[in-house]
C-alpha cells in the first residue's frame, strides 16, 4: 500500500507542473491568437450545464500558484518559470 501512495505522489505532481507548464506557453502567447483569445473569455460566453459546478483550468491553476507560492508574471521568464515548477522524476 505504501508503495501506491509513492507513486500517487509524484504523478499529481507532474500534472500540477504539466498545468502551470501549459498556463506559461499560453501566457506568453500574442493576444490574436487563437488559444489566448478563448482563454480570455469571459466566464458567461462559455456555456455548460449548470447543475455542477466543474473547475475550471483557471480556478485550478490560481490554486496551484497559490500553493507552490508563484507569482503570474514570473512566466516571462521562461527559464525561471521552468526551473520553478519543475518537479524532479522520481527514479
Amino acid at each position: 500500500m505504501t508503495l501506491i501512495l509513492d507513486v500517487v505522489a509524484p504523478i499529481v505532481e507532474k500534472m500540477v507542473e504539466t498545468g502551470l507548464r501549459w498556463f506559461g506557453y499560453v501566457e506568453r502567447r500574442l493576444v490574436v491568437v487563437v488559444v489566448r483569445r478563448i482563454d480570455q473569455m469571459e466566464d458567461s460566453q462559455i456555456t455548460i450545464d449548470k447543475s455542477k459546478h466543474r473547475k475550471t483550468i483557471r480556478e485550478t491553476i490560481k490554486k496551484d500558484l497559490e500553493i507552490n507560492e508563484l507569482d503570474q508574471n514570473m512566466i516571462y521568464g521562461r527559464t525561471l518559470w521552468c526551473n520553478l515548477i519543475h518537479v524532479a522524476n522520481s527514479t
